[in-house]
């Protein structure tokens, strides 16, 4: 049980250091196709990718010789190479031949891959993020020096992806700064308005003393003020416009509702397809074009919806409601999943808001690992966020989540 428990929060916060990168699977990788045709031509082989696990999901993040997006991470060949050593990796020199392999549709039918060599992708803190991995469709064997080469390769793409990470952050920050600012100005209109409506007093008083004095000190005092505003205007309007119904273009690390929709359906249409689940989106339209930040959202998203999917019977039913509040300069998003699965008891619910592990099999008989909704749960925490589970067995599940956005 000790060993159990010690897996599962080893797999825990494998899932955490991958979120933390901030990946958004559906956007390009800046240096990543280079270093994914260099793997191949190096060792000689038809296909690479650059392939991240997450709890359901193998996300090919970059590939060369194949056009594929993501698959089940339990039909995936590299699910076992992160369980291995980073010096080591796994070579299957025939696929068709392994019992663990031999039966997937990616041996059986085309490609009809035979050969697998795959070194685990390590940050720096030694967890296995994904793979970078080798195939063809006839049996090979590499040489240890060309192993050594593809061990290389993989460092280069950990360290491209946390050079990208890096990047996102930074620009975050910036936006950050300017939110201060923004706030900074809001915050001294209040005075300045106070100031000019003195002044406006001073200046409507019949005053007997000195009248010319206090004439000239209040127009001075108004001239300033008015400035003063002007230029906190000039700081709140700038590249910001609260009223817009569009907002200016995205910038690197930002989405907003209608971009996150069409997010989610590119990267989550294959699944719902293969249950033939009936799957919708609704945006509240206000606000919809209003920019903030997306870290964590998809993968907080992303891990709700894969654990609806997996627990929802095949033509049921998963609807997704997305709303941004704005309160002056603060934005809270809502995220409202709902299905008509098996769902849960409230032992689980409990278990779930409780730090509690466990692994269940899907509606299909999907492999599940038992953590997508306690990295969920981590995640929204880690935002000072709240989520609320709403759930009766046999008809379904609703979870809904409130995050800060700024």
């Amino acid at each position: 049980m000790n060993q159990i428990s010690s897996q599962s929060e080893s797999e825990l916060e494998r899932l955490l250091a991958l979120s933390n990168l901030g990946i958004d699977y559906y956007e390009p990788k800046q240096g990543l196709n280079f270093l994914t045709e260099l793997a191949a031509k190096i060792c000689g082989t038809e296909i690479s990718l650059v392939n991240l696990i997450d709890s359901f999901t193998q996300w090919s993040v970059s590939s060369y010789g194949i056009e594929i997006s993501q698959m089940p991470r339990e039909e995936s060949v590299c699910q076992f190479t992160i369980l291995n050593d980073p010096n080591e990796g796994l070579e299957v020199e025939d696929l068709s031949a392994d019992e663990r392999f031999k039966n997937k549709f990616y041996v059986k039918d085309a490609p009809n891959l035979r050969y697998y060599m795959g070194v685990p992708l390590t940050s720096p803190e030694g967890y296995n993020l994904g793979a970078l991995c080798v195939m063809d469709s006839q049996m090979m064997h590499l040489s240890e020096d060309v192993k050594e080469i593809l061990r290389l390769i993989a460092r280069q793409v950990v360290d491209r992806l946390r050079v990208n990470n890096l990047v996102a952050s930074l620009k975050n920050k910036l936006k950050e700064s300017e939110l201060n600012q923004k706030k900074l100005a809001h915050d001294i209109r209040g005075p300045i308005g106070g100031v000019i409506g003195l002044a406006d007093l001073i200046l409507d008083e019949e005053v007997t003393a000195d009248p010319e004095e206090i004439m000239e000190y209040a127009e001075m005092i108004k001239f300033s003020s008015l400035s003063l505003l002007d230029l906190s205007k000039d700081i709140l309007t700038k590249d910001f416009d609260g009223n817009s119904q569009r907002s200016r273009e995205l910038k690197e690390g930002e989405t907003n509702l209608v971009k996150l929709k069409d997010t989610i359906l590119h990267l989550l249409t294959p699944q719902v397809t293969v249950k033939k689940i009936d799957f919708n989106i609704f945006l509240d339209q206000e606000n919809q074009f209003e920019s903030f930040s997306k870290l964590y959202i998809l993968q907080i998203l992303g891990n709700l919806l894969s654990n609806s999917i997996k627990f929802t019977h095949e033509g049921g039913e998963i609807n997704v409601h997305m709303k941004l509040n704005r309160k002056e300069l603060d934005l809270t998003l809502e995220l409202i999943v709902e299905d008509n699965g098996k769902g849960m008891t409230r032992d689980k619910i409990q278990e779930i808001l409780e730090d509690g592990t466990s692994t269940d099999h899907g509606t299909k008989g999907e492999i599940g690992f038992g953590l997508g909704l306690n990295l969920v749960r981590q995640l929204v925490n880690q935002q000072n966020g709240t989520i609320e589970i709403d759930s009766k067995l046999g008809e379904g599940t609703k979870f809904t989540i409130h995050l800060k956005v700024n």
